[in-house]
């Protein structure tokens, strides 16, 4: 059995960013529960939002979303009841 490995190099830029340390370690640690890492999710974000995406957790929200039913019409006053 023969493999050929392809290796290709893309370039890319680094980019400083400044946040709070408790949310970068939480972010990390989230990152590391999906198998991933936060570069790549930030990179994963980056392209999304430069490519006028709305991101996948807000499509699969919408998803969800419009399979959920009341079972009723709300009247006005409950609709936007606070």
């Amino acid at each position: 059995m023969y493999t050929e490995t392809v290796y290709t190099h893309i370039m890319l830029k680094n980019l400083t960013i400044s946040a709070d340390p408790v949310i970068i370690a939480k972010a990390r640690a989230k990152a590391a529960a999906e198998h991933t890492t936060l570069n790549e999710v930030l990179r994963r974000y980056l392209s999304d939002f430069a490519n006028g995406g709305r991101g996948a957790d807000y499509d699969a929200v919408m998803v969800r979303l419009r399979e959920c039913r009341s079972g009723r019409r709300f009247s006005r006053d409950e609709a936007n009841e606070r």
